[in-house]
């Protein structure tokens, strides 16, 4: 079974609009000339259709070995690509900024297959060819990350012989520190989980350029509607579309986006997996043939291919969905998500709220300069008691749903040091500062109202009560805004 790379657009296809939230709807959508004439015709539904087939028909032979000699572009088995899948990929990369895009079925799996075609064994050989001998390539990595990424790369790509160096996200210095003659990726999520970090990623761009090493930055978070990381020196971006682009917590996926900086030609001798002739690829390098295609052509007709963790349509279709609406789904999440850190900060039963969006918070700075729509809805906070006191407000939570997803409608809890990065070591949970007191939030997009309510009656049952002065409502000219956000 061999995978291809995917067909192009038509030439003949309409214009692509510019504007974002005409973007998320129509990008990659063919041209309906001639549709009129139902004669002629059949008639184009409105919404894409799903395509569920799992291999597709060919009307030659010839044209059948082309395609998985991969000399021309086709589909040829679900498993590297679908319609469906291909049209989600166009809409992320255009969305994004970028040259094109890989879905998988994970955000977990756009991350390792990003991380195996960059820092694999096969790129630190003269020839491309992953030689046993040879010892895999070296990743720098956020300390202050989600706890699943974190898990991937301490134990699973650890396994394949990649190895990681831990660094702070807000010291640059660290991670060139870190950097040494086997590293071949830095990795940084462009909005931190859970505390709502935000990097320098112009100053780890600079360092990634200095050094010739690609930056790989998780949107997860922010989506491209808050943030684009290709206009700020990432040279790769990846999701977990589960989350926001979704948007409704139904479908699983992910996707890696190619920006068009890296350019493995430049330096062929770091870069054999892409500037050799590998025989899996006819002897033609991937540059060659491929272009700025040649890092997504090695995860899609290798890593998706030979792994499996491919996109269902489905899901893709869910995806596709959720997105025609991220624009405003993201500017009520990010208004509600305010709005609850604010009160937070000011109730006696917490001792430290983490949201970018709060005058005071380390992040303050950077949320100014580089994101004028708003930090995102995931929050963290320090409850100021003891663990009883802690599970006891978990439990009692009641509208807010204690689960690991984030990204939903729904607002949910979780308690980092327990569910998401519950298998950290004990150094890395110190760098994380994840503590039993640490509180997640990922909020949804309820009233602001009906959320603080359950919040205000779970701190009253974990004996964290308010001060018979403190105000529960925002007062003066923020209660307007409260309204807006309420509506």
């Amino acid at each position: 079974m061999s995978a291809t790379a995917h067909p192009r657009p038509s030439s003949h296809s309409r214009q692509e609009p510019s504007c974002f939230s005409t973007r998320q709807i129509h990008h990659g959508q063919g041209s309906r000339a001639g549709a009129a004439d139902s004669t002629a015709t059949p008639a184009v539904g409105v919404v894409p259709p799903v395509h569920l087939a799992a291999a597709y028909e060919f009307t030659s032979l010839r044209d059948a070995r082309e395609a998985f000699a991969q000399r021309e572009p086709g589909f040829t088995y679900a498993r590297t690509g679908s319609p469906t899948v291909a049209l989600l990929e166009q809409r992320l990369a255009a969305l994004e900024g970028g040259t094109g895009a890989v879905a998988t079925a994970s955000g977990q799996a756009a991350i390792a297959l990003t991380l195996l075609a960059l820092a694999g064994r096969s790129g630190q050989s003269a020839d491309g060819l992953p030689h046993p001998g040879v010892p895999a390539g070296h990743v720098v990595a956020s300390s202050r990350i989600y706890g699943g990424t974190a898990d991937l790369l301490n134990d699973s790509l650890a396994e394949a012989g990649i190895t990681v160096t831990w660094a702070d996200p807000h010291a640059p210095d660290e991670w060139e520190r870190a950097v040494d003659g086997r590293t071949r990726a830095l990795l940084v999520e462009s909005i931190g989980n859970p505390h709502g970090d935000l990097p320098d990623l112009a100053a780890l761009a600079g360092l990634a350029r200095r050094g010739g090493i690609p930056l790989v930055v998780d949107n997860t978070l922010a989506t491209p509607y808050l943030f684009r990381p290709g206009e700020h020196g990432a040279d790769f971006v990846v999701h977990s579309t589960t989350k926001y682009l979704t948007g409704n917590g139904t479908a699983l996926g992910g996707a890696v986006v190619d920006t068009g900086r890296f350019r493995p030609e430049a330096d062929p001798a770091r870069w054999p997996q892409f500037t050799a002739g590998l025989p899996r690829f006819g002897g033609v390098p991937l540059t060659q043939r491929y272009g700025d295609g040649a890092v997504l052509h090695l995860i899609r007709a290798k890593y998706l291919h030979d792994l499996g963790p491919c996109a269902a349509p489905w899901n893709a279709q869910q995806t596709l969905e959720g997105i025609e609406t991220l624009d405003v789904r993201m500017d009520r999440h990010c208004r509600v998500a305010e709005e609850l850190a604010r009160r937070l900060q000011d109730h006696p039963g917490v001792a430290r709220v983490r949201h970018p969006s709060l005058p005071q918070d380390p992040n303050a700075a950077v949320a100014a300069r580089d994101f004028p729509r708003g930090t995102g809805a995931v929050l963290s906070f320090e409850l100021a008691a003891g663990p009883s006191e802690v599970e006891r407000f978990i439990d009692s939570l009641q509208l807010i749903k204690l689960a690991a997803n984030i990204g939903d409608s729904r607002t949910m809890v979780a308690h980092p040091a327990s569910m998401t990065h519950c298998r950290l070591s004990e150094a890395l949970r110190e760098a994380g500062a994840i503590t039993e007191q640490t509180i997640r939030l990922s909020v949804g997009r309820e009233d602001v109202e009906d959320l603080w309510r359950d919040l205000r009656q779970a701190f009253d049952r974990a004996g964290l009560t308010e001060t018979q002065n403190h105000h529960l409502t925002t007062q003066d000219g923020a209660a307007e805004a409260l309204k807006e956000v309420s509506r």
